[in-house]
């Protein structure tokens, strides 16, 4: 039996990826810190409490304990916030973490990286080999995401790292986009888009189930030595389809429409929800859409995911396309 390492699985992403690999055959033990989804409590798994901060902690992750694979979900997963908070979880502790790993023989350290490593502007359709990772972006998540990938690059072998880069996270317990559309919707008579594309945009949406076969896939297969894969599921829904999805699940009772505003009427807005949050010292925004969020909504993030459903049947495992109970 194969043994799996998962960091961060109290969160949303990890602990669906626990329940995902715990199927699948593998033995678990998950990396926890506080707060702790209900998903992996009930999985009865091995966890150990570690923070990202306390590199002793993390060194005790390895305490008579071995592992074929480490899968490094945990980070600062935040659109707001100082710098200073995102180096040292998000790129400090990704270094010492696959540090250890090499050290004590872990076949391949799978990096849960950020499709927003490409940047954000409109594409069209690109694969992995197109789409290039920019050398800098404004928002510390994503950069710091960059730094960590360099980082790896330049220090593992290339047969003993893989990335993941998921794009917008959703479904089976959804705690992430989800919720926050449902606010953003219950406070607005309308839902409003911003720009030039009304909403029609693609809504670059990457199931839960499909990022945890994806870094199956990464952790296992020989192709993935060295490699990325973005995650994004294959349906194409754009913004206001998403929207609409949303509001009929969670606001139905609710008059359903649409507005659009130029992307100028909300930057005032977003860079100040940006700037207070990060002056609070808060991991969530106090309204939305920050500036980055704001970003993330105008563009046309449509990418290939051709690779990402060949990689995910190659482990003997299904693509979801249109998931039965979204949310």
């Amino acid at each position: 039996m194969k043994k799996v390492l998962i960091t961060g699985a109290g969160g949303y992403i990890g602990s669906n990826a626990a329940e995902y690999f715990v199927s699948r055959g593998f033995h678990v033990t998950g990396m926890i810190r506080r707060n702790v989804e209900e998903r992996f409590s009930r999985l009865g798994v091995p966890s150990i409490r570690a923070d990202l901060r306390d590199f002793e902690s993390l060194d005790r992750l390895f305490d008579g304990q071995t592992y074929d694979y480490v899968i490094h979900i945990a980070a600062r997963a935040s659109d707001v916030g100082r710098k200073e908070l995102f180096r040292v979880p998000n790129l400090e502790a990704v270094k010492h973490l696959a540090r250890l790993s090499m050290k004590h023989g872990v076949e391949r350290f799978v990096y849960l990286s950020t499709s927003d490593v490409y940047g954000l502007r409109d594409f069209h359709g690109e694969t992995e080999e197109e789409a290039v990772r920019v050398p800098f972006v404004r928002n510390y998540y994503p950069r710091f995401k960059i730094f960590a990938e360099e980082w790896l690059e330049t220090h593992l072998p290339k047969d003993r790292f893989a990335f993941v880069r998921p794009f917008i996270a959703w479904g089976n317990g959804d705690t992430q986009i989800t919720p926050r559309v449902a606010g953003f919707l219950k406070s607005l008579p309308w839902a409003i888009h911003f720009g030039k594309w009304h909403g029609q945009n693609r809504c670059a949406l990457a199931h839960v189930q499909n990022i945890s076969a994806s870094l199956h896939a990464a952790a296992v297969l020989p192709e993935m030595a060295g490699g990325a894969v973005h995650v994004l599921d294959p349906e194409v829904t754009s913004w206001s389809g998403f929207y609409r999805m949303v509001h009929d699940e969670f606001l139905p009772e609710k008059p359903y429409r649409e507005l659009t505003l130029p992307v100028w009427t909300m930057r005032p807005f977003a860079k100040l929800s940006s700037g207070l949050s990060t002056l609070l010292n808060r991991y969530r925004p106090l309204f939305d859409p920050t500036d980055y969020s704001l970003d993330t909504i105008i563009y046309d993030m449509n990418f290939s995911s051709a690779k990402m459903c060949r990689l995910i049947e190659a482990v003997g495992e299904k693509v979801l396309h249109t998931p039965d109970g979204k949310f």
